[in-house]
């Protein structure tokens, strides 16, 4: 096989990433987080391996010492202190098949490019997706089972539509859809399948470079003609640069939005005097999405290497050591919420950690809150009824690092004329 040669073969990469990330093994880490959090803000070791899973290698240790920080403010204080926490242990791994992306900066290089990245999502622009992209394709995948009176709301709406979305904003043609996400999943399975990483990563790279010659010579309304145009004090994006980010922006916008609306979704049918309160008053909205963040971060967890012998939580932390950052424990602190394992989109409003926080706070946040609401809005505005399906067998989130449910069957009664 040579360097970017397309592995179109019987491999399931989607299967594969699935059972890496703890799908179908792990069901409820929270208990495990909580009792580790309540013996010590900073747990000793990768929290794989409490759960019998490998320690997928996203950073690697220089010391060959691994940290966890679980409560909210260990949490906070290492997204925060980017010259002792840094992001930089990502290049040796993920780097290697994403490129020299946003992902692994430290200031002030992160600041200029983030700033430069940055137009891309403008409020103008998020408003632009709203009505002519993102719409239109969920009410396009409700319009497949509206009739129907029931259907699967992952396999069916939440996991095909984030991809369908960037496609769109990339301004990429629809028969390279199913190519272009297999592809995406092989480059985050990096860790458990070197070779398929690699060559999803060059793929990638070929895919996008005949794009983007096209659009820097003729700029279209799409998000890699902004990218190709965006300037800063008298900087541009490189091609690398954007090749980089695009690669980011596949996981990070289509797996993230897919699991935290599926997220959501399920703790509204599960709770359904909540369901029936946010239907009636959809001022509600954002508690609702906000509190499933919070209660089921889709991304688990994030890391960060130590630049310098330090203390984190009052625990010795040497340099060259990961600290495994985990967002879904911090999210979960006693300390912080009451009663955090339940899912309430009535409780008081507190910041969460599921977009990060500090400098690194996920760029593309706005895009995944303003799919979720218009993806939850659509379905109650067509679905009446909406209800989970009893004859479902035991519909739960799974996964230790991503989480999410792998079905979400419904019933419903006839959808309502237009």
């Amino acid at each position: 096989m040579t360097a970017g040669q397309p592995l179109e073969d019987d491999h399931d990469p989607f299967a594969l990433f699935d059972t890496s990330t703890g799908s179908g093994i792990v069901r409820n880490p929270y208990p495990v987080f909580a009792e580790l959090r309540r013996e010590c803000p900073v747990f000793k070791g990768p929290l794989g391996e409490r759960f019998g899973l490998p320690t997928p290698e996203s950073m690697i240790s220089q010391s060959g010492d691994y940290y966890t920080a679980l409560s909210y403010e260990a949490v906070q204080r290492v997204l925060l202190d980017g010259d002792t926490f840094s992001s930089s242990g990502y290049a040796p791994t993920v780097g290697m098949v994403m490129g020299h992306s946003i992902l692994e900066m430290d200031e002030p290089e992160h600041g200029r490019y983030r700033a430069l990245l940055q137009q891309a999502f403008s409020i103008k622009a998020m408003e632009r997706w709203e009505h002519t992209i993102v719409a239109p394709i969920v009410q396009g995948r409700i319009d497949a089972f509206s009739s129907r009176g029931h259907a699967d709301l992952v396999r069916e709406l939440t996991l095909p539509f984030p991809i369908e979305v960037i496609a769109l904003m990339l301004g990429l043609a629809t028969e390279d859809l199913p190519r272009f996400h297999r592809w995406a999943v092989e480059l985050i399975s990096i860790t458990v399948d070197i070779a398929r990483g690699f060559a999803a990563s060059q793929c990638l790279r070929d895919y996008f470079a005949e794009i983007l010659a096209v659009r820097r010579s003729a700029p279209r309304d799409d998000l890699i003609s902004v990218l190709a145009t965006a300037e800063l004090d008298g900087q541009r994006l490189t091609d690398e640069e954007i090749f980089a980010f695009l690669r980011l922006l596949l996981p990070a916008g289509a797996e993230t939005t897919y699991r935290s609306s599926s997220n959501l979704l399920l703790g509204l049918l599960t709770h359904p005097e909540q369901l029936d309160a946010l239907r009636r008053d959809r001022a509600l909205m954002k508690r609702a999405i906000e509190e499933a963040l919070r209660w089921e971060a889709p991304l688990t967890g994030i890391a960060r290497l130590a630049m310098r012998d330090t203390e984190l939580a009052g625990v010795p932390i040497p340099k060259g050591a990961v600290i495994g950052v985990c967002l879904g424990a911090a999210n979960r602190d006693e300390s912080r919420w009451e009663q955090p394992d339940e899912f309430d989109i009535f409780r008081e409003p507190k910041p969460h950690l599921a977009f990060a926080y500090g400098a690194h706070t996920c760029l593309g946040m706005h895009l995944a809150r303003m799919e979720t609401r218009v993806v939850v809005n659509g379905l109650l505005d067509r679905l009446p009824d909406l209800r989970l399906d009893a004859a479902a067998d035991d519909v739960h989130i799974t996964g230790l690092a991503f989480r999410a449910p792998r079905t979400l069957p419904v019933v419903f009664g006839p959808s309502p004329a237009g």
